[in-house]
């Protein structure tokens, strides 16, 4: 007796799952609605090349001399600003130097005053020598001394003048003497300053290389730093393509790791093909842009021409899943159509298939609008 109740049900629930879905009929009053006829348009032609984020501008610190590093202040990461002091080197020898040529310099400058006095004296001496020598020409023309007084006050005058130009060629040799210890203790200064590595931009380090107590060779790389905000996307572009590519041309930037896409433009295109990937270097300014750091990957679209596209509205488009459909009016019915979309660009999407030139599909789409439903398109 209880096995009819329990074969009943069942029975109903797989008719209620063989009935097939509902058609809307196409009766009542039509529904209003805009259309957009599908046309064909010029797109613009796109070409993509990958490539990696590089700083414009780098500097590489290395020491000019030889010394153990006593003081590092910066590391990986790190933001620092123009002539930031970053390595210091042990240079006791450097300031010795520079000591040594500042004594001298000071030595020599000590020496002026001496100097100046030995060319006063042999001046006063020369003048009373002169003064002496004209008084003897005088009375040796009256014959009032004899021709040895006269020969001695000649020999003084001459004796005279001969210690004033050694006086003044001391004075001479002592001002050369204190622009050799000037330039003696400048060279000193710069050799002692080559112990303090110093920032030459503001930027930020992205490697480092030494450690307080490690020796800092000539031309050893100790830190490297990029300046901030100024970055270009690198990319090797295909050496079919390049005709294409000009210098200052705008190209669209995509930066998946930031969610970021930029417009931004060519810079700079390397006229020297790769002999391996037969491609060219190309590479693209990008603007500021916060957490941009090198070797970022990115993606660069070019505009290389155009082609006829058939597009319909965004506004059009249906999407479930991967399927895609639109409303077209056929007969002054809707219609549901599965179509394939390819790029999407502003407001507008490109159609691969389902849609033909010339037929009219809905955009926007009623609320509620059901396949089957009699339609009236309106301005």
């Amino acid at each position: 007796m209880k096995a009819p109740l329990v074969v009943f049900p069942a029975i109903v629930w797989l008719a209620g799952c063989s009935e097939s879905p509902r058609k809307v009929e196409a009766n009542g009053a039509p529904v209003p609605v805009k259309i957009a006829t599908v046309t064909a348009e010029p797109w613009p032609e796109k070409y993509e090349a990958m490539g990696t984020v590089r700083a414009r501008s780098a500097a590489v610190l290395s020491s000019k001399v030889m010394g153990y590093v006593r003081e590092v202040h910066a590391n990986i990461g790190d933001h620092v600003g123009a002539g930031q002091l970053l390595v210091v080197l042990d240079a006791a020898d450097l300031e010795a130097s520079y000591r040594r040529a500042d004594a001298g310099r000071e030595e020599a400058h000590s020496s002026i005053p001496e100097a100046e006095s030995g060319v006063t004296a042999a001046k006063a001496n020369l003048e009373l020598a002169r003064a002496t020598f004209k008084r003897m020409t005088d009375l040796f023309a009256n014959k009032s001394i004899s021709n040895q007084e006269y020969d001695e006050a000649a020999a003084r005058l001459k004796a005279a003048d001969a210690a004033y130009a050694m006086a003044e060629s001391k004075r001479l040799q002592l001002t050369s003497k204190i622009a050799q210890a000037e330039q003696e203790r400048r060279a000193a200064e710069i050799q002692r300053g080559y112990a303090q590595l110093r920032a030459p931009f503001a930027g930020v380090v992205t490697a480092k290389s030494v450690e307080p107590g490690n020796l800092a060779t000539a031309g050893a790389p100790l830190l490297t730093i990029e300046r901030e905000g100024a970055y270009r996307l690198e990319v090797s572009v295909e050496e079919s393509r390049l005709v294409l590519i000009r210098s200052g041309s705008k190209v669209t930037v995509v930066l998946d790791a930031l969610g970021r896409t930029i417009e931004a433009k060519i810079g700079e295109v390397v006229p020297l093909v790769d002999a391996a990937s037969r491609a060219y270097l190309v590479k693209i300014d990008l603007p500021a842009i916060p957490q941009l750091r090198s070797g970022t990957f990115g993606r660069a679209r070019f505009v290389v021409g155009t082609r006829p596209v058939l597009s319909v509205p965004i506004s059009a488009l249906i999407e479930h899943g991967q399927v895609q459909s639109v409303y077209v009016v056929e007969n002054g019915v809707a219609r549901l159509r599965i179509v394939t979309i390819g790029r999407k660009i502003d407001d507008r999407a490109e159609v691969l298939s389902g849609l033909n030139p010339g037929e009219q599909a809905l955009s926007p789409i009623p609320v509620g609008l059901a396949d089957g439903v009699k339609v009236e398109p309106r301005q």
